[in-house]
């Protein structure tokens, strides 16, 4: 598979998340009752995912951001960052959208929320990395 198939497919996913999957992912976080603080509930798992993913954009970004402009990879690197934030912005905001209670319910609204924040750090990284990847090549 080449390069550009993989990041169209990347590109595409967040996609059919946000058409397809949107109904289905909310009506899977949602949950009755309060539950207590060291259950893992589907929200407080898609909150966790979603800020694992944002953490490794933000460290991709930061580490693209940072190389030498001369090296082959940056804008690979880049885009899978720029890839990571959105995703994560999109969980961040399914979550945030789909939760029904505050903080302690189990719907994972704090996480929620700081996959918002690391989503979009991991999105500004990418896409200045993208930039200036761009800005060299030429």
């Amino acid at each position: 598979m080449s390069v550009r198939r993989l990041l169209a497919a990347a590109t595409a996913g967040p996609l059919g998340v946000l058409g397809l999957a949107a109904p289905a992912a909310a009506h899977i976080l949602v949950q009755p009752g309060a539950v207590s603080a060291s259950t893992m509930t589907a929200g407080r798992l898609w909150s966790l995912v979603g800020a694992l993913l944002g953490l490794g954009g933000v460290i991709i970004g930061g580490v693209t951001l940072t190389r030498s402009p001369r090296t082959g990879s940056g804008r690979r690197g880049a885009s899978m960052a720029l890839v990571a934030g959105l995703t994560c912005t999109i969980i961040g905001g399914l979550v945030v959208a789909a939760a029904d209670g505050g903080p302690g319910t189990g719907y994972g609204i704090v996480g929620g929320f700081l996959d918002l924040v690391v989503g979009a750090v991991a999105t500004l990284l990418g896409g200045l990395a993208l930039a200036r990847s761009r800005r060299n090549v030429s």
